[in-house]
C-alpha cells in the first residue's frame, strides 16, 4: 500500500515540537513537502524529515497545487489557520490544523463549512486527548462510572512560563494569550469528558496584571512588556444548556503554587475524578467514602519498550488511520468549533463586563 503523502505548512515551533517528529514515526505517512515563509526553516525541515525528492515552498498555494499530496498539516499562527485550511480543503486535501481551530469563531465556522462542502476531513490538534490519564478517564465517563457530570474545572495554570518566542505575545496574530493557547486544551478536555457541547451562558474576565513586569522571573527568560499585548490570565464560568457548570482557569504567569496544565476535575452524581498529581477517583461505596488512585505507569519489561504513549505520536497515528480507513477523526471540527465559540465569548464578556448568551 502506498503511503499517505503529507505536506507541512509552517515549519516553526509546533511543527518541530510535535507534528513532524510524530509523523516521522507513522509508517503509513510520508512527508513530501515543506512550506514556510522563511525558506530556510522549510529547508531544515526537509533535511530532517523529508527525502531528497521532497519539495520546499515559500507560498502554501504552490504546495496545494500538488495533486499527489493527500494530507496537509497547518502549523502557522492562529490568524492564518482559517484561510490556509480552507484553501487546502478546497484543493482536495484532508487537513490537520494545530489548535485552536482559528483566531475567531467566525473563521472556525468557515472552516467547518468548507469541510462539509468539500467532503474532506478536518481535525484540530488537541493531542491531550491521547494521554494515558485522559484516555482512562474518558473510558470511565463513557461507561457512566461518574454518572451525570454536572460540575467541572478546566485547569491551565502556570506559575511563570510565558512563551517569549514567535508570536505568542502578539494579540493581532494569535487572538489572545494563555486562554486561547493553553486554556483551549483544558476546555476541550472538559467538554469531551462531559460529552456536552451546548453552552448557554459565559461570564469571563481576562487580566493584564503581570504582563508589564520588568525583568520578570520566567522559565524562558524575562518578557518584553512592550510586546506583551495579550492577557496574562483569564478565568470564566460557563453554564451549559442542561445546567452543568464549568470553571475555566488559564494563566501563563500567576502567583500560585497550584499549577496544572491541560487537566480537569469532574464531579458527577455517582463519583468524581481529578488529575491532581495523578488520576484519582472519589465517591461513596457501602456507606463509606473512598479515594482510588489509578496507576497508569506500572513499569516496563526488560528489553521491551511496548507501544508508544507519546500523545503527539498517538494523535498523528490515529489521524492518518482515519484518512486511510475513511473514518471520523478523534477530534471533530464540530467539537473544536464549540471550544472556539466559548473562548471568544470569554474575551467578549471580559471586554463588556457582561455575560454572553448563546442562541
Amino acid at each position: 500500500m502506498s503511503k499517505v503523502r503529507v505536506g507541512i505548512i509552517g515549519c516553526g515551533g509546533i511543527a518541530n515540537g510535535k507534528h513532524m517528529p510524530s509523523l516521522a514515526k507513522v509508517s503509513e505517512a510520508e512527508m513530501v513537502a515543506f512550506c514556510d515563509i522563511e525558506r530556510g526553516r522549510a529547508e531544515e525541515a526537509k533535511a530532517k524529515y523529508g527525502s531528497s525528492e521532497a519539495a520546499v515552498y515559500e507560498n502554501y498555494h504552490d504546495l496545494l497545487n500538488d495533486p499527489s499530496i493527500a494530507v496537509v498539516h497547518v502549523c502557522t499562527p492562529n490568524d492564518s489557520h482559517a484561510d490556509i485550511a480552507i484553501a487546502a480543503l478546497e484543493a482536495g486535501k484532508h487537513v490537520m490544523c494545530e489548535k485552536p481551530m482559528a483566531k475567531t469563531a467566525d473563521d472556525a465556522r468557515r472552516m467547518l463549512e468548507a469541510a462539509k462542502r468539500t467532503g474532506k476531513k478536518l481535525t484540530i490538534g488537541y493531542q491531550n486527548r491521547f494521554r494515558g490519564d485522559t484516555r482512562y478517564l474518558k473510558d470511565a465517563c463513557v461507561r457512566d462510572e461518574l454518572g451525570e457530570v454536572y460540575f467541572a474545572k478546566a485547569h491551565a495554570i502556570r506559575r511563570r512560563a510565558v512563551p517569549t518566542w514567535g508570536v505568542f505575545l502578539d494579540e493581532e496574530k494569535q487572538g489572545g494569550g494563555p486562554l486561547i493557547d493553553i486554556g483551549t486544551h483544558a476546555l476541550d478536555l472538559a467538554l469531551w469528558m462531559m460529552d456536552n457541547y451546548k453552552p448557554k451562558v459565559v461570564l469571563g474576565r481576562a487580566y493584564h496584571k503581570l504582563s508589564q513586569t520588568e525583568n520578570a522571573a520566567n522559565a524562558w527568560g524575562p518578557w518584553d512588556p512592550a510586546k506583551f499585548t495579550v492577557e496574562d490570565s483569564a478565568f470564566a464560568m460557563i453554564t451549559m444548556e442542561n445546567g452543568a457548570s464549568i470553571v475555566l482557569e488559564s494563566s501563563w504567569a500567576l502567583n500560585s503554587l497550584e499549577v496544572d496544565e491541560a487537566k480537569v476535575s469532574l464531579s458527577g452524581t455517582k463519583a468524581g475524578a481529578d488529575m491532581k498529581g495523578g488520576l484519582r477517583f472519589n465517591g461513596e461505596e457501602n456507606s463509606r467514602l473512598y479515594v482510588k488512585e489509578i496507576e497508569l505507569n506500572s513499569g516496563g519489561v526488560a528489553f521491551y519498550e511496548g507501544a508508544s504513549e507519546d500523545p503527539g505520536e498517538l494523535e498523528a497515528r490515529a489521524w492518518i488511520q482515519a484518512v486511510i480507513n475513511d473514518t471520523e477523526p478523534v477530534v471533530t471540527p464540530e467539537q473544536a468549533l464549540v471550544v472556539s465559540e466559548i473562548l471568544e465569548a470569554i474575551y467578549e464578556s471580559s471586554k463588556t463586563g457582561k455575560a454572553v448568551y448563546f442562541d
